[in-house]
């Protein structure tokens, strides 16, 4: 257990000898300000370093690797865990907001043979302190260039929904304790029929995206292979329930594949099932993969493919690429611990 992991609860029998404001005044801290307890100035030195000690308090994320691209306005960070697993964070800059894209596994065990994390399977479930303090040290990176942290996506490393518990109380303490709002925090998901439909009856309007990649189970078999257990019409009708709950907008992802997606026919089929739950759809250039030889949709099809959503009555964005240089795709960074175990950048 580490800081992020303790409650309110915790936290006071951890300060029980203190008076209550004590609490209060490590509970803002490390969630309002991002400062661990022995940077705290408000506290007496002796508590400062009393609680600097105590194991409870450590850290849970311990730096391994930080390298930045687009001018610094994308920074990615590989974290290494008490017990040698490594996840990564990617916190992205961009006019009017500031996005950090957090992990909630170690590994995945979804087998997506386009996405280095897939490729590198499923270690364990991240808990709920090791996915917040990915965001709340973002934020304080944040502060540094006087950026505020305004959006969360679940769309790092691992499948969020098969981490549901742990997820959604990071949610909610993103919520609570740190003050973002649930519309700005957006949960991706490969297409985990049970998690979305838990979502739905969630207390907290967070946002669903759905990463899609392809609109006819044979192709999307061979994708996503979760989709023989969670076949499209099943998840479609999980994605309508989602909708009618909430209300709010979903998001299809597409990553495009040169050959393999990006054909009129694919965009017909992605129009009409986006179409049928009111989706936006977010269509992403490949990033190059190691073990996965095909590439990505090169930038005139990628425009040509939006431009036919669009004839076709769909709401399409093109996801700029964002730290293509520094491996900044799911996995990337952390595949080169065992293709490079000598190196840290």
């Amino acid at each position: 257990m580490a800081r992020y992991d303790l409650t309110a609860a915790d936290m006071a029998v951890l300060l029980e000898s203190e008076p209550a404001y004590r609490t209060r005044q490590v509970w803002d801290g490390l969630y309002r300000q991002g400062t661990g307890p022995e940077q705290l100035t408000a506290l007496p030195r002796t508590l400062r370093d009393r609680l600097a000690s105590e194991p409870a308090l450590a850290p849970a994320l311990s730096l391994d690797a930080e390298v930045e691209s687009d001018g610094g306005d994308t920074v990615k960070w590989r974290w290494a865990l008490h017990d040698g697993r490594m996840i990564e964070t990617v916190l992205m800059h961009y006019p009017g907001r500031t996005t950090v894209c957090v992990s909630s596994q170690a590994g995945c065990a979804m087998a997506c043979g386009f996405c280095a994390t897939g490729q590198a399977g499923f270690e364990r479930n991240l808990t709920t302190g090791e996915i917040v303090e990915q965001v709340v040290r973002a934020g304080a990176e944040a502060r540094q260039k006087a950026r505020r942290l305004s959006n969360v996506v679940f769309m790092g490393m691992g499948e969020p929904l098969a981490n549901y518990d742990r997820v959604w109380a990071a949610v909610e303490r993103l919520h609570a304790d740190v003050g973002l709002s649930a519309r700005h925090l957006t949960i991706s998901t490969i297409g985990v029929i049970p998690g979305i439909r838990r979502l739905a009856a969630a207390p907290l309007p967070v946002n669903l995206a759905v990463s899609l990649h392809a609109a006819d189970d044979v192709l999307r078999d061979e994708l996503v292979p979760i989709n023989r257990r969670y076949p499209l019409a099943e998840l479609m009708e999980a994605c309508r329930e989602w909708v009618d709950a909430k209300g709010r907008r979903l998001s299809f992802e597409w990553a495009l594949i040169a050959g393999m997606n990006d054909r009129p026919a694919d965009a017909a089929r992605l129009a009409q099932l986006a179409r049928d739950v009111r989706a936006h759809v977010n269509l992403i250039p490949l990033n190059p993969t190691p073990g996965f030889l095909t590439m990505g949709t090169p930038a005139a099809g990628v425009r040509a493919f939006a431009d036919l959503l669009t004839s076709l009555g769909v709401n399409a964005t093109v996801r700029r690429n964002r730290g293509t240089d520094i491996d900044a795709a799911c996995g990337q960074l952390a595949a080169r611990v065992t293709q490079h175990p000598d190196r840290t950048d």
